[in-house]
């Protein structure tokens, strides 16, 4: 079957543009919520974009592991980058139980509704699938600000972050899909087609505009000397599957112990820290003890866009449950090692190679993208100018307010 491609509609709004008092067309305030250091890589060039268009006005809201010491108090980099926070919420427990991620969550949405009636959006952008996104949705729905979602529509089944991105598509009203199968997805949820823009992964915007470190440069960033053959390797909470997270990692971890002796601790190991779901704080920890133990090993709580994505053109493969290793690592030409169903569903090139959680099932795995052959991949998320896309699309329509009574689509 002919799949459907959806593309900017112009001038969606029908009413006139808000004005003041004279013929200038005021600045539309477009919000953006970032929440771990992995969503703000990507939003960073649409937040460029943003700031940098004269009918615009940037706001930007940081939570959840941003303002952690444990994961690095990472808001300090979006400052450095030369944008302003206009608000900061704390909401994340100082625990990583179901119990303490669900008061985080309400913890969450009383931050949001008290900043969204401070800094009053016009349009409230959020990426993604995690917890606080929930949350932010939820504050703007019953405070009457229009939501624009980027993301919705994949699946992965493996996590309750699919349940969450469903809810968020509900709520929103302008949806920014990756690819085709998660448009179809989202109108099959009953949104207008019209509202529906296939713009591709805003992931790829980065690679296609950063200048990468060189091998010298990222070496003395990681503070670790690469080997012959290197990977990239990020392990979050499977927050869903019946085999606990830590064993999953356990078996990861024994996978990896055993290359490093088959090679001769020949291989570099980078670890990235798993993110703040339920088990993420053991998982991290058990990361640690393996680090402490091979002397080939690094671990980093973030690396930031910059050094992560230039450490993926240094290695030799991706390893992990991240959505790194399916968004971005494509358009590098490297393989990626997927580990159980944590990103089971999403749309996947052909340099991913599944596997089970288990020792040996990875060991295999890893071999098998040690020497497969990427030069000919084509990453199916687009081709790096998702943030453009967007920006044109807020600005031709005309009245975000008319995007807020929302009817069913029925798909027949």
């Amino acid at each position: 079957m002919q799949l459907l491609v959806y593309c900017p509609q112009q001038n969606i709004g029908k009413e006139k543009p808000t004005t003041t008092s004279g013929d200038k067309m005021s600045r539309r305030k477009i919000c953006v919520l970032t929440g771990t250091r992995a969503e703000y890589g990507l939003l960073y060039w649409l937040m460029k974009e943003i700031q940098n268009d004269p009918e615009l006005e940037l706001q930007i809201i940081a939570t959840g592991m941003h303002l952690s010491p444990e994961f690095g108090l990472t808001y300090k980099v979006i400052e450095e980058d030369g944008f302003v926070i206009n608000e900061k919420i704390e909401m994340l427990l100082s625990s990583d139980t179901p119990v303490g991620i669900a008061k985080s969550i309400g913890l969450a949405t009383i931050g949001f509704a008290d900043a969204l009636e401070r800094l009053k959006p016009d349009i409230l952008v959020l990426l993604g699938d995690r917890f606080e996104i929930l949350a932010a949705a939820q504050a703007a729905l019953v405070a009457r600000i229009p939501v624009a979602h980027i993301a919705g529509g994949d699946i992965t089944e493996g996590a309750f972050d699919d349940a969450i991105r469903h809810c968020v598509t509900k709520m929103a009203h302008l949806h920014f899909v990756t690819n085709e199968l998660a448009a179809r997805r989202v109108r099959q949820l009953g949104e207008d087609v019209t509202n529906i823009f296939n713009i591709g992964s805003p992931a790829i915007d980065n690679i296609k505009r950063l200048s990468l470190l060189n091998k010298e440069q990222l070496e003395k960033k990681l503070g670790f000397k690469l080997r012959s053959k290197n990977l990239l390797i990020t392990f979050h909470p499977v927050t869903l599957d019946n085999i606990p997270s830590e064993y999953q990692l356990s078996e990861l971890l024994r996978a990896l112990g055993e290359i490093s002796t088959e090679l001769s601790d020949d291989i570099g190991l980078v670890f990235t820290s798993s993110n703040a779901d339920p088990s993420g704080r053991g998982l991290n920890s058990l990361i640690g003890k393996f680090v402490n133990e091979h002397s080939n090993a690094v671990f980093h709580t973030s690396l930031g866009q910059l050094v992560y994505l230039s450490t993926i053109a240094h290695v030799d493969a991706v390893v992990g449950n991240s959505s790194s290793g399916i968004y971005e690592v494509p358009s590098f030409k490297k393989p990626t090692v997927n580990i159980g169903d944590r990103q089971k569903g999403r749309l996947l090139a052909a340099s991913v190679i599944n596997c089970q959680p288990k020792a040996e099932e990875i060991k295999q795995a890893v071999f098998k993208a040690l020497v497969l052959d990427c030069s000919h991949v084509v990453n199916p998320y687009g081709k790096g100018d998702s943030s453009w896309r967007i920006v044109n699309i807020l600005k031709s329509i005309h009245n975000y307010n008319s995007l807020l009574k929302k009817r069913f689509y029925e798909v027949f």
